[in-house]
């Protein structure tokens, strides 16, 4: 094993046995954990504390407990978190944030009192408009009640140097990982649709300094190779995330790459980078300013124009919209895309997941008929 594969094979270890690799870091740094539920929970405050955000994105689990809470039409993510939770899954997490930007969750921060009460619960609120001087000064003010409640957690300040030192950590994350999801179009074969995913979601397991560097190292030996021959599709693929794993395999198994993503899990996470202000705090709620995402406001509807371009940059052959069972947001912003990328003549594969698939057989049929119409084309 050479060693870009031991390094892949790292990641893909954090990945698919996140409670073994929290457990290890926290061991190695002697820091507490908190929960992060999606979707932008901010990071860097938690890190300011002196512990480690772990991102919480459910997973493939027996719901049982959980639909003492959740009825089967809302979101399987949510409803692994909250089964996991009860479960005790999440027993080594010092406190969750909850963040409330659907339905769902804002039932998820009363439901987890009651469910989950061994496990600190700090929500948030993001503001309806992120985008107006009121936003951001309402985000501010949430971001330092928040700030307070992770001193209580943490049992220490959290000074403005912790603060802006945690950002830079958090900004050289985000640029790296910039440049890795820009290099993937040139290895496809290395950094196939599985691998690729693996990677990013380590991140979610691992202390984001330590983890940058070793996504850093990995950067530096791909580019000692020359760019891989691929004779399959290359696609944008967009949605909330794209999992389970076999639905990752139906695309490797088809020969279909992703040449770039719009997934709240994996790239919207971190193609936002700071924004301008005065203090750590403002800086913090501007990035959010200027995010975009399905889950936020926009009144100028770019997200098809956003797919389009990416499309046109990677030299991508067409879209996957990877839709999230009954998640309303992805849903109402799906047929203002589906025009845009149409009028655009952007071939587009529409699957409808969910993480609690006992078998992907229809969507692997759906991934391989796609292949077969556009290798006709």
């Amino acid at each position: 094993m050479n060693s870009i594969e031991q390094m892949i094979s790292n990641f893909e270890e954090q990945s698919k046995y996140p409670a073994k690799a929290v457990a290890k870091v926290m061991k190695e740094t002697g820091k507490k954990a908190v929960g992060c539920f999606p979707y932008y929970t901010p990071e860097e405050i938690v890190y300011a504390a002196g512990m480690l955000p772990i991102g919480l994105w459910g997973g493939q689990t027996e719901i049982k407990s959980a639909d003492k809470y959740l009825q089967s039409f809302c979101c399987s993510i949510m409803r692994a978190n909250v089964e996991m939770g009860m479960k005790g899954t999440y027993d080594l997490l010092s406190a969750v944030i909850i963040p409330t930007y659907c339905d769902t969750l804002k039932c998820i921060c009363e439901n987890w009192k009651t469910a989950v009460p061994n496990i600190y619960l700090i929500p948030m609120v993001y503001p309806q408009n992120i985008r107006i001087e009121a936003g951001v000064t309402y985000m501010m003010a949430e971001f330092k009640r928040v700030q307070a409640e992770l001193e209580k957690v943490s049992g220490r300040a959290i000074t403005e140097k912790d603060l802006l030192d945690s950002i830079e950590v958090y900004e050289t994350y985000r640029k790296t990982m910039q440049e890795f999801v820009s290099i993937v179009n040139q290895y496809p074969n290395t950094l196939n649709a599985r691998t690729r995913h693996f990677i990013i979601k380590a991140a979610y397991f691992s202390d984001k300094k330590s983890y940058t560097a070793k996504v850093a190292e990995l950067i530096a030996e791909l580019k000692k190779l020359p760019a891989e021959k691929f004779d399959g599709l290359k696609v944008v693929i967009t949605g909330i995330l794209a999992e389970p794993a076999a639905l990752l395999d139906s695309f490797v198994e088809n020969n279909i790459a992703f040449a770039a993503d719009d997934l709240a899990q994996e790239s919207r996470q971190f193609r936002t980078c700071i924004g301008s202000g005065k203090t750590a705090v403002e800086k913090l709620a501007r990035r959010m300013s200027d995010q975009s995402c399905s889950l936020l406001y926009d009144d100028k509807k770019t997200r098809g124009q956003l797919l389009i371009d990416l499309v046109k940059e990677n030299n991508a052959d067409g879209v996957v919209v990877s839709m999230m069972k009954f998640c309303d947001p992805e849903e109402f912003d799906y047929p203002i895309f589906k025009k845009e990328l149409e009028a655009a003549k952007i071939p587009m594969l529409y699957l409808e997941i969910e993480q609690q698939m006992d078998a992907a057989e229809q969507i692997r049929t759906r991934i391989q008929s796609f292949a077969e119409m556009m290798d006709k084309h």
